[in-house]
């Protein structure tokens, strides 16, 4: 991990305007064609979510300002971003995870099974590491949405990237996912949002 040097940064304007508002976040839905994704997992007998988890890992990892975390007036810069996704339990309640991302799929599934398993034998809520550099997400498979807002704790600070995908709808023979993102706008503009839809598209179509 390094540090952002702020001073030179070509957003230090925006950068110091958007920590003064009260609520710096904004967020939006798009949808992504999850097909190829789809028809892999059931083919293989893999997860799905692990399966569209993995490639949204990837394009997260692709886009340099989502490795950014605001640090009390410093900007991190983390190598890696993990994943700390919820998982559901058989009494539907859930955990919050951390997910340890590899390139490599089956590693990457790995690493989730393992976290799924001490979720489900446990009623912690929390997992006992944890670190900025991740991204918050959970899957909301009973309704397919068109809007979505996350819990805001009030910290300014907060700029850890969050995601919620929905549930999949039928169109022209197409599977599709909506999938909803928020980000701290000192950190991130509409456009990296965009990289970060394209490069998820990418990943999404590369899966045989």
């Amino acid at each position: 991990m390094k540090y952002l040097d702020i001073d030179n940064w070509n957003r230090k304007q925006h950068f110091e305007h958007f920590r003064t508002l009260t609520d710096p976040t904004f967020g939006l839905v798009a949808d992504v064609d999850v097909t190829k994704a789809y028809l892999s997992s059931k083919e293989k007998g893999n997860s799905f979510f692990v399966r569209y988890l993995h490639a949204c890992m990837k394009a997260i990892n692709a886009v340099e300002n989502f490795k950014y975390r605001i640090e009390e007036d410093k900007i991190a810069i983390y190598d890696v971003i993990n994943a700390s996704p919820t998982i559901a339990r058989k009494d539907n309640t859930f955990g919050f995870s951390y997910v340890l991302f590899s390139e490599d799929f089956e590693e990457f599934n790995h690493n989730f099974q393992q976290e799924k398993k001490r979720i489900e034998n446990s009623t912690n809520l929390f997992p006992p590491k944890y670190s900025l550099g991740c991204i918050h997400c959970s899957a909301i498979p009973w309704v397919s949405f068109t809007g979505h807002k996350e819990p805001f704790s009030g910290n300014k600070n907060d700029s850890v990237p969050q995601l919620s995908f929905g549930k999949i709808k039928e169109t022209n023979g197409k599977k599709i996912l909506p999938v909803a993102i928020n980000v701290n706008h000192a950190l991130a503009d509409g456009y990296h949002v965009g990289q970060f839809f394209q490069k998820f598209q990418q990943e999404l179509d590369k899966i045989d």
